[in-house]
């Protein structure tokens, strides 16, 4: 059985590796851990591999990060790239393969039980600290509760410090496509407001709206007499405002974006709170004050956190149900290949890759977060910014413009978009 490593990395990857690892070579079976996810296996190399035992694993399992590294690396791209990936596993002599990744990494896994037409079984264990792939009943991705834990506790101490200091934070959390990771970690850590993707879906969103928020929200802070706080943002907001930024800072070379293997943009080099920061003060100076405004961006910093008792716990059923559900072990109608891998009211559910693709792209669908569910309407109401009642009532209007040292017309006039109207 082979064993790789797709995408960023997540809290718990070495408990799925040691979970499989053990179940597989306690059915008689041997075990090979292949490196750098894909990226050897394309160029049809099978030299970067390792052999492992229950010895290997057996302390790596608690750890973070991931014994088998990890890429970016995408073979779906040509047939003769996947038919190479076939013939080097071929030639390892496996015959069960374990993929361990996020949305770009299962699509990989599909294809690669599409190409091999039976003659291998493939398992997918679906990761990512976004919580952005389609599992049943609400379940999290593992390692997504690991990095809400250790975000949020990142946020609340930039929430104290923004208390004692009196200025202002923006936190850029990673999740590209969703935004459940900054939600999450804003919400529970007591951020001042939270922007997601979801929330501009269907709409025009640019820099100026963006700011505006935030910058509504600063003001609303400042009429309440809290003239501090922290702005959550989640890194996706970028795709929405990149094209915006590249124009309109055009020769700059510090904003000259690349795209990875599966034609993402790296949003990692997109310096976002940056950019917000330096509007938002510019807008401060034209009202004649001065805000101390600090980005942080916060991602890298979750990814090979140790996993927190439940994705511990978590990963160990999902690494041990991939091994099950390649052998066949359990219900005649369990085993098969070409499956994504789930834990379902405590039970191990294999999903047909055919299940998670959606039918429009063919890619792997994606998870978003829900801004008409009660989950999101609780935690919006937590948050400090403009709501159209805000513009609504006269006493408080006059309480915002005066903030903002503009006519209350003025001030509707200006704000009207940042609230939907």
């Amino acid at each position: 059985m082979g064993i790789l490593v797709g995408g960023g990395p997540a809290p718990g990857i070495n408990g799925v590796i040691g979970a499989a690892t053990v179940e597989a070579i306690q059915n008689g079976l041997e075990v090979v851990g292949i490196y750098d996810g894909f990226k050897w296996l394309m160029a049809g190399d099978t030299t970067h591999t390792t052999p492992l035992t229950i010895g290997d694993v057996s302390q790596a399992r608690v750890r973070g990060g991931s014994i088998l590294h990890t890429s970016r690396e995408n073979p779906t791209k040509k047939p003769e790239t996947m038919g190479k990936v076939l013939e080097a596993l071929d030639t390892l002599g496996i015959r069960y393969m374990v993929t361990i990744g996020g949305d770009d990494t299962a699509f990989s896994a599909s294809q690669l039980a599409k190409a091999a037409k039976g003659r291998l079984r493939v398992a997918h264990v679906p990761k990512t600290i976004d919580n952005d792939l389609p599992l049943p009943g609400n379940m999290p991705t593992f390692g997504f509760q690991t990095a809400r834990t250790i975000g949020a506790e990142l946020v609340r101490n930039l929430a104290e410090d923004a208390r004692t200091t009196r200025r202002w934070y923006l936190a850029v959390l990673m999740g590209r496509s969703a935004g459940h990771l900054a939600l999450g970690s804003g919400n529970v850590a007591g951020a001042t407001l939270t922007l997601i993707p979801e929330e501009f879906a269907g709409s025009d969103c640019s820099l100026d709206l963006i700011c505006s928020i935030i910058e509504g929200a600063i003001l609303k802070g400042k009429a309440v007499g809290h003239d501090y706080g922290v702005a959550c943002l989640a890194e996706g907001i970028g795709e929405f405002l990149a094209e915006e930024i590249a124009a309109k800072h055009e020769g700059n070379p510090l904003l000259e974006f690349d795209r990875d293997h599966f034609g993402n943009l790296r949003l990692a080099e997109l310096p976002l709170g940056l950019i917000l920061k330096r509007e938002l003060q510019n807008r401060a100076k034209a009202r004649g004050e001065k805000v101390t405004i600090v980005d942080v961006t916060i991602g890298y910093e979750l990814r090979c956190a140790a996993p927190i008792p439940f994705d511990a716990d978590y990963v160990q059923e999902l690494g041990w149900g991939a091994v099950r559900y390649l052998l066949s072990l359990g219900e005649e109608s369990f085993g098969g290949t070409g499956a994504m891998i789930s834990i379902q009211a405590g039970e191990v559910v294999p999903i047909p890759f055919a299940d998670i693709l959606d039918p429009k792209t063919g890619k792997t669908s994606v998870r978003r977060v829900n801004v008409n569910s009660d989950q999101y309407r609780a935690a919006r109401a937590a948050m400090i910014r403009l709501e159209r009642a805000d513009l609504e009532d006269p006493e408080r209007l006059a309480e915002l413009a005066k903030a903002a040292k503009l006519s209350p017309d003025g001030f509707r006039a200006r704000f009207a978009p940042a609230v939907g109207l």
